[in-house]
């Protein structure tokens, strides 16, 4: 059984004239999920946010933002359609659109270029590729800002390729739970004050979303042998206190390669397991924004293993 972990993300601002997004109600937040062919599971919320496990990764609500991260087969485009279409392009004060590249692209419902196509339909903007066709890579659009002025959006990204070791085999054994989950992760520590929400998916595959006033985190783990793939995004600075989110997780977690990705915060790899630094990007999106790709790789060897087919 194969499952494409590789995410599409939106993130929206809409003008400080637009109403709170958080008082459009679940009705309206389910529909805009349904039409990325996904739906809620569960909801969670504080004062500043509301986030939601989704069938595939995570959607989060502030008054004027919105985040939205889809997996599978999802069409993440149509749902940054309806809500355009629902709102109206003057609502939209900024606007990223982020899809990486699939393991098996020839299963999606569209491609970068399709979407992109149908994006600036809507709304007009930017778009790149960040690595090579033949190795996997990234895209960005960025829509034109509407707005006089748009505060930086600050998060950063760790994307892991094929875990290994002691926790990986526990993530696809039937042994699992949410709780040695969290335990193998250190998530409490790592995320102090955070409260959390979790679900985990048969026969398996893991989403968790967490809050802390302002603050947002949310992991999704398909821990499959062939092509295993786990997400990591939080605006919390990847360095809490005296030691680094990012560097504990990749010791944790073992992965063969992974990139790691800041908007608007240059994340260092100190701490990192022993790693060949592939490929770096520094790319202007906006005036005020400024995306940083980094692609890392294990010094050791890897053995290949043939398999029949």
């Amino acid at each position: 059984m194969f499952f494409e972990g590789s995410e599409k993300k939106i993130e929206v601002v809409v003008s400080s004239t637009t109403p709170s997004l958080r008082q459009l109600g679940d009705g309206f937040w389910a529909a805009i999920v349904a039409s990325a062919n996904a739906e809620i599971l569960s909801k969670m919320s504080n004062a500043y946010c509301d986030a939601y496990i989704l069938s595939e990764s995570s959607l989060f609500v502030w008054d004027h933002k919105f985040l939205m991260l889809t997996c599978g087969t999802t069409t993440l485009a149509d749902a940054v359609l309806l809500f355009v279409d629902k709102l109206g392009e003057n609502a939209i004060a900024s606007a990223s659109y982020q899809r990486k590249s699939e393991s098996l692209s020839h299963l999606q419902a569209s491609s970068f270029e399709c979407d992109l196509s149908r994006l600036r339909e809507k709304l007009s903007g930017r778009a790149y590729r960040v690595g090579h066709l033949d190795t996997h890579h990234h895209y960005i659009f960025c829509a034109d800002t509407k707005a006089q002025w748009c505060p930086p959006q600050n998060s950063c990204e760790l994307l892991m390729y094929h875990i290994k070791g002691d926790v990986a085999k526990y993530l696809r054994s039937d042994k699992q739970s949410s709780r040695g989950i969290r335990d193998m992760l250190r998530l409490d520590c790592l995320f102090p004050d955070f409260v959390f929400d979790d679900h985990i998916f048969e026969p398996f595959g893991y989403s968790i979303n967490g809050l802390w006033n302002e603050k947002y985190m949310t992991i999704h783990i398909t821990p499959q042998e062939k092509g295993s793939y786990v997400s990591i995004e939080t605006n919390l600075h990847f360095t809490q206190g005296s030691f680094n989110i990012f560097s504990d997780l990749l010791n944790i977690l073992n992965p063969r390669s992974w990139d790691v990705i800041g908007f608007n915060t240059e994340i260092t790899s100190e701490g990192f397991p022993a790693c060949i630094s592939v490929a770096s990007c520094s790319l202007p999106i906006t005036p005020s924004d400024t995306v940083y790709f980094n692609q890392y790789h294990q010094q050791s060897n890897e053995v290949l293993i043939p398999e029949s087919l």
